[in-house]
């Protein structure tokens, strides 16, 4: 990890709701569950800027994953606001290129508060793409090459870490160590590692809790088995006791 940073649990609970009504209502039923929660573009363009001043007041750790991609002008302007909030973790578009990258890790840096300051994480590639949708926006290589590609211009632009799928950690992990951070969305089970009885919806390159975590992973990301549980502190602590119960056994070891 990097210095000053602690993970907390590993676990960030997607708040992929519309307003900030169910936004709260999910947190009050979290319970302090999860160490995070991540305020996405649809809660941030219903409820504004102040639901991440509130969650951040209220001691919660969030990560604004907003996708940033723009002209670095642009989005280092925007880092600057969007930093200023108190998130801990914010996302850019690494199909935005390097220059766009450095601007962002820059206006970050320029409003940190000592130690405290927002972390850069660049999204890779869309969990929700395979290689057939890769192909249709025109890009004729793999997957995994794209997303280890852009891991490292992510990584040479000063960012913290990137957003990749579980299936792809692994291979990011061998060739960016920590306290490079990874953090993997995709997560479509409360178990250990048996999918086979998860609802991926529009998610394609998916995995279990602990098998991402055992990819490399630093944090994950879960919406629907916790939003949509009859108790989501309970699946929420399912989930944190499973990747407790694996302990020893995540010890990352790079693919041959």
């Amino acid at each position: 990890m990097s210095a000053g940073f602690d993970p907390g649990n590993r676990l960030i609970v997607a708040l992929d709701v519309p307003g900030r009504r169910e936004a709260d209502d999910l947190v009050q039923r979290l319970g302090g569950a999860s160490s995070w929660v991540k305020v996405g573009l649809e809660l941030f363009a219903a409820a504004g800027p102040d639901i991440v001043r509130d969650y951040v007041a209220s001691r919660l750790r969030v990560m604004l994953d907003l996708k940033l991609h723009d002209i670095p002008e642009t989005v280092g302007r925007a880092t600057a606001q969007l930093s200023r909030l108190g998130a801990e973790l914010l996302t850019v578009h690494a199909a935005g290129g390097k220059a766009m990258l450095e601007a962002a890790v820059a206006a970050a840096k320029g409003v940190a508060d000592g130690e405290r300051r927002t972390r850069v994480l660049a999204v890779t590639v869309l969990t929700s793409m395979d290689q057939a949708d890769l192909a249709a926006t025109g890009h004729a290589g793999s997957t995994l090459d794209l997303v280890l590609g852009r891991a490292r211009l992510a990584a040479a632009a000063g960012c913290d870490g990137v957003v990749a799928s579980p299936l792809e950690a692994a291979l990011v992990r061998a060739i960016l160590p920590p306290p490079f951070l990874i953090v993997t969305p995709g997560i479509r089970t409360i178990g250990g590692d048996n999918l086979s009885a998860t609802l991926a919806g529009d998610q394609k390159r998916i995995a279990s809790p602990v098998q991402a975590v055992k990819m490399g992973a630093d944090l994950i990301v879960v919406g629907r088995p916790v939003r949509d549980a009859d108790d989501p502190a309970a699946a929420a602590r399912a989930i944190v006791r499973n990747l407790q119960i694996a302990g020893n056994d995540m010890r990352f070891e790079p693919p041959d």
